[in-house]
């Protein structure tokens, strides 16, 4: 067994050579490590950056594997004072020349600004390698913006996260299509290069501005001002006490659906904040799981603690792998051994030192692991590197909800990966569609049939051409709105102050986004709002008035001679008859006086009073009356009434002729001159309208014209001839407009068109009106009212559009909308629906012209006539029946009893009383005397009577 002395001495031999190998080491080590020096130019307030290379030295000395020792001067850059800078750092570079410590590197960290173009200005002029991590993408780095092709292999640019991240701003705008935003930003981001390349090529109207730092009151301005731009999409960039202070500072009606906030930070915690009811879309980084235990080491054993950990993993990624860059060029011989350093005051301004050194190639191939993400460098050799190069990274899309003043709910939605153009990956379609804001427009307008008209049972409220025009729209731009009335009533005019009314004024005061209606495009309405390309065609201003009624009546063909005329025709008629019954009564050669002479003519006809009455009816038609008399004096009276019955005849035939043609071309006015020339219609447009501007500038401008003509025939300047060559007997200028507009004043305008219409509907023969207005209103009041009409042609044609806010992104996306439309043929169909197609539309009889003939409702008591004459001869024949069989009923007597009774029966000479029939009675005589019965008697056995 061994003493405990032997043991002690064997100890301490394992002791000493443990201290003997353990020196070896640090001598070989010693004998590979790497010295470089390296030019560290940090910016004022960039805790992280400081405290990252801080870190990375610490790390670098401790862990003695890497071979790599380095000398680190540092410069704290101010950010206003360029010529202090520059001095310092000249200083600086010049002590190190002379100790012959050149820089290998100079690490550039400052951010953005006269600091960071310092920086630049210094190591271009100079040429001196550098990796810079300055915000920025390409052509930002005003002072690296040219380089040659050399230059841009040692001059390089990483972004980065703060510069990378406001990025997702632009992933979020496409993905949910927002069309304006407002983007408030604190001093952990830098937004100065933002403002044109950040929403680059994307229709969306945004505003990016530092969040006020003043107080909760100028907060709540900056907000209200924002929103007065008519944006509803916020994006806040900061860290949680920014976000938190811009919250709480929101008016809770901005929290609605119509509106969307965005937080995003680079920090890992949580949003608190004092709001009621909030719901926001949260957005943080979080690092790649296989660099955690990296990240918590540093964290724990180098206290690499700084906030945010994202930019101080990053900064001490790059520093790291900046420092390993140069080693590995120094021991590998691509550094070059004859390095040319200028002095600050050498430089001429063209004699920068030529490098032959690809720091981006080495720099690119480093394999040191980083601790929160990858670095994504560019490492094709053509491709450029400075504005593409950054660290890639995660963050995480949260659905925070803000309950009484604390974060109640906080779930996952997506990811979006760090990049110049990287989409969001949701996991929640719902919840991020959720999280939209509504596109929620005011509109105001003014009811005006058909374009806009009240309906209660509407989803809206109303219905018409522009609502159905505005939801097309809607489906294309992807919007909602509200709608209501503008309180006056009125699309929009100038006074003379220069102040507006109607919807023109709420658009001017930011409380509409939309005007809609038939309103007209007008050069003065342009100064002061915009308006989208034309939705509907040139419209003009037109005249309406009442429909003139001819009255209709089935005998008007009587009312052609008046009643005294009818009636003097009636009692010529009679006289006529009767006379000529007189004539022939009394004149030994007419025919019943004369039986013997005319016995042989064929027409034997007497002219009893009946044949009289009926020959002079008959002789006042085209088949004539017959037979004449026989006597030269009854011929004489036929021959009087012919003549009389001629002239009647074509008079009334003429006088209907022109009773009918004059009843139609009764129109007292046809165009705007007779409506100008004439006193007795009052005429009017509506109070307010454009119309009403058209005639009151024209009228101007005709007394503007009057008054040049009349100063330049009065002026004394002009010589005899030229003051000759003016003077005319008449005006030469119209004054049509200022007699139009003077009367329009008399007959007071009406205020509305229901009071318009009214006016024309309450005119008379003695005290007409005519209405002057737009002429789609008048022709679809025409389409449905059948006691209205349009005269004649349009005149002072414009065109009608939908009006939006100067300036208002609307327009644009407006304008594609309606050529969409217009391509489609989709307004031709809206046009069709309102004006042919619609429901209202008045079924109106068809008004007379010259070129329609009589109607039935003139004529038809013609038939009439006729129905009566057909009734009366029904009647008359029913009476002659009557009269027939039982009042001229026949009896049989005896011949004995017609012998001894003739002198009764007879009475006339030669004649038996009528219905008296001679024959013998008895049964004996029954059958032998059957022939002397009447015919009337002798009915066949078969016959059965008619009646």
């Amino acid at each position: 067994m061994r003493s405990p002395c032997q043991k002690t001495c064997n100890y301490f031999w394992l002791i000493g050579i443990i201290w003997i190998l353990s020196g070896l080491n640090l001598e070989i080590a010693a004998q590979t490590t790497q010295n470089i020096n390296v030019l560290f130019i940090n910016e004022v307030d960039n805790e992280p950056a400081a405290k990252a290379v801080d870190v990375a030295l610490t790390y670098l000395k401790k862990n003695i594997r890497y071979g790599l020792s380095v000398q680190l001067d540092s410069i704290e850059a101010n950010k206003t004072d360029a010529k202090v800078l520059l001095e310092t750092i000249c200083n600086k570079y010049a002590a190190s020349i002379e100790m012959k410590q050149t820089p290998h590197l100079i690490l550039d960290t400052t951010k953005t600004g006269v600091a960071s173009e310092t920086v630049k200005s210094f190591t271009q002029a100079l040429g001196l390698p550098t990796i810079s991590a300055s915000y920025g993408q390409e052509g930002d780095l005003r002072q690296w913006r040219d380089l040659d092709e050399s230059k841009q292999k040692y001059l390089l640019q990483v972004m980065p996260p703060g510069d990378i991240i406001p990025e997702v701003i632009r992933s979020i705008v496409r993905r949910l299509n927002i069309t304006n935003a407002a983007i408030l930003y604190d001093e952990t981001f830098v937004m100065d290069h933002k403002y044109k390349s950040l929403l680059q090529n994307i229709q969306t109207r945004h505003v990016i501005t530092a969040i006020a730092k003043e107080g909760k009151r100028e907060r709540e301005e900056q907000i209200e001002k924002l929103r007065n731009l008519d944006i509803n999409n916020f994006f806040i960039l900061g860290n949680l006490q920014s976000i938190r202070s811009v919250l709480e500072s929101v008016k809770p009606a901005y929290f609605e659906r119509n509106f969307a906030w965005h937080a995003i930070t680079q920090n890992e915690g949580e949003v608190s904040s004092q709001r009621d009811n909030a719901t926001i879309m949260f957005l943080k980084p979080m690092a790649y799981t296989q660099y955690r235990d990296r990240l918590g080491l540093l964290r724990t054993t180098y206290n690499l603690n700084e906030e945010p950990q994202l930019s101080s993993a990053f900064y001490f990624d790059l520093a790291l792998r900046s420092f390993l860059t140069i080693k590995e060029m120094l021991q590998s011989g691509a550094w070059p051994k004859d390095m040319e350093y200028l002095n600050c005051d050498d430089f001429q301004g063209g004699n920068t030192p030529q490098r032959n050194l690809d720091l981006r190639e080495y720099f690119t191939k480093a394999t040191e692991p980083t601790s929160y993400g990858t670095f994504d460098l560019v490492t094709q050799p053509k491709q450029p590197f400075n504005g593409y190069s950054y660290m890639k990274f995660e963050m995480d899309i949260n659905v925070l909800q803000i309950r009484g003043g604390s974060s109640v709910n906080s779930k996952s939605i997506g990811t979006w990966t760090a990049g110049l153009d990287s989409p969001l990956v949701v996991k929640d379609e719902e919840q991020m569609k959720n999280l939209t804001a509504d596109t929620v427009y005011r509109i105001f307008t003014v009811v005006q049939a058909p374009f806009i008209m009240r309906d209660e049972t509407a989803p809206k409220g109303y219905k018409g051409y522009c609502i159905d025009l505005i939801n097309e729209i809607a489906a294309i731009v992807h919007f909602d709105y509200t709608i209501q009335e503008v309180e006056d009533k009125k699309f929009g005019n100038m006074d003379e102050k220069g102040e507006w009314n109607g919807i023109v004024k709420k658009l001017i005061d930011k409380q509409a986004d939309i005007g809609l209606g038939s309103m007209s495009v007008m050069a003065e309405r342009e100064i002061v709002i915009d308006f989208t390309v034309p939705y509907y065609d040139l419209v003009g201003i037109t005249i309406m008035m009442q429909r003139p009624s001819s009255p209709s009546s089935l005998f008007k063909f009587l009312t052609v001679l008046e009643t005294n005329v009818w009636l003097c025709i009636l009692a010529a008629y009679f006289f006529t008859s009767f006379l000529m019954w007189v004539f022939d009564r009394w004149s030994p050669y007419s025919y019943q006086n004369n039986r013997e002479k005319y016995k042989d003519d064929e027409e034997k006809r007497e002219f009893n009073l009946k044949e009289c009455l009926w020959f002079c009816m008959t002789s006042l038609t085209p088949q004539g009356g017959g037979e004449a008399p026989k006597n030269l004096s009854g011929r004489l009276v036929a021959a009087t009434w012919w003549l009389f019955g001629f002239i009647i005849i074509a008079s009334y035939t003429a006088n209907l002729a022109a009773f009918l043609t004059v009843s139609r071309l009764d129109t007292p006015v046809e165009s705007l001159d007779d409506l100008a020339k004439q006193y007795k219609i009052l005429y009017a447009p509506l109070n307010g309208s454009s119309a009403m501007t058209y005639f009151e500038r024209m009228a101007n401008i005709e007394q503007m014209f009057y008054e040049i003509w009349k100063d330049l025939s009065l002026n004394d300047s002009l010589t005899p001839l030229e003051r000759s060559k003016l003077a005319v007997w008449d005006y030469p200028v119209s004054d049509k407009y200022t007699k139009m507009w003077q009367a329009m004043q008399e007959a007071a305008l009406p205020a509305t068109l229901e009071e318009a219409v009214a006016r024309v509907r309450n005119s008379t023969a003695a005290t007409g009106f005519a209405f002057l207005g737009d002429a789609t209103d008048i022709r679809y009041l025409q389409l449905t009212n059948c006691d209205l009409q349009v005269v004649g042609e349009e005149f002072s044609r414009k065109p009608y559009a939908i009006a939006v806010q100067q300036g208002s992104h609307l327009k644009d996306q407006f304008n594609n909308a309606i050529l969409t439309l217009l391509n489609k043929r989709q307004l031709e169909k809206l046009k069709e629906k309102w004006w042919k197609n619609d429901e209202a539309q008045a079924k109106c009889e068809k008004p007379e012209d010259q070129s329609d003939g009589i109607s039935i409702q003139n004529i038809g008591g013609v038939f009439i006539v006729i129905f009566v004459g057909i009734g009366m001869a029904c009647i008359t024949l029913v009476f002659e029946y009557w009269w027939y069989r039982y009042r001229k009923n026949p009896r049989i007597i005896d011949v004995a009893e017609a012998n001894g009774d003739r002198g009764n029966i007879k009475d006339q000479p030669g004649k038996l009383i009528d219905g008296v029939i001679l024959g013998n009675s008895g049964e004996k005589f029954e059958k032998s005397n059957a022939a002397l019965r009447p015919r009337f008697n002798q009915y066949p056995a078969t016959f059965k009577p008619r009646f």
